[in-house]
């Protein structure tokens, strides 16, 4: 088996099905390295659920083989309060921070993706029609940009995937699960990338390049 994580989904801190011990354990069964919880949160709930993600990592990840990520996901949060509330989040102690890109299947405010990208954030999640210097400020940050494995927001993985080849920036791959069924076997995930039109070996180093970065964090 080869490397298996995913780093953007959700639990019943926001709208998600599982409590984080057993969404865990629900990965863990499926061979999972690791997984980020990353719930959605504004300005009214950032500092209730960080603490308590951090404090569900600390435990959980003292037995078992799925390293526990305590994340977040900063969603439809207006532009000028996102590098705000990215910092507060690094503060709690998220390790991933995840900002909720301009997907096309839901309204969100023009100029999130431009404003994600000039904050502390690590992932910008389904960014939709991302444009070029967009994709290229991601590659300058550092900021992965998202193929979602979740229906509606997959709709525009081509073309991220399309603007990470042309500007460099680096890519992921997430289920955005809410549900059990919605978490992805490693086949499915690998398909989820080649449908956006990579190879099956930019997969692979997708994954390989995620994982060096993550294995700082444990």
């Amino acid at each position: 088996m080869g490397l298996m994580f995913d780093l953007h989904c959700h639990s019943i801190f926001s709208d998600g099905e599982l409590i984080p011990a057993e969404l865990v354990r629900r990965v863990e069964v499926m061979e999972y390295d690791a997984i980020a919880v990353t719930d959605h949160a504004d300005a009214s709930n950032l500092d209730f659920i960080v603490p308590r993600m951090v404090k569900a990592a600390e435990q959980i990840n003292q037995s078992g083989s799925t390293k526990l990520i305590p994340g977040i996901e900063l969603t439809h949060v207006h532009p000028d309060q996102i590098s705000r509330l990215a910092a507060k989040a690094r503060e709690l102690g998220a390790k991933i921070v995840v900002c909720h890109g301009e997907t096309v299947t839901e309204p969100v405010i023009p100029g999130t993706n431009k404003a994600a990208l000039d904050a502390d954030i690590d992932i910008l999640a389904h960014p939709g029609l991302i444009s070029e210097p967009d994709a290229q400020k991601a590659k300058e940050r550092g900021i992965f940009l998202e193929l979602s494995g979740r229906k509606g927001h997959s709709l525009t993985n081509g073309h991220v995937a399309k603007m990470a080849k042309k500007t460099g920036a680096g890519l992921v791959i997430n289920s955005d699960g809410h549900a059990p069924d919605d978490f992805m076997t490693q086949k499915r995930a690998r398909l989820v990338g080649m449908g956006a039109g990579l190879t099956e070996d930019d997969v692979e180093n997708i994954y390989e390049t995620v994982w060096q970065v993550l294995k700082k964090l444990f």
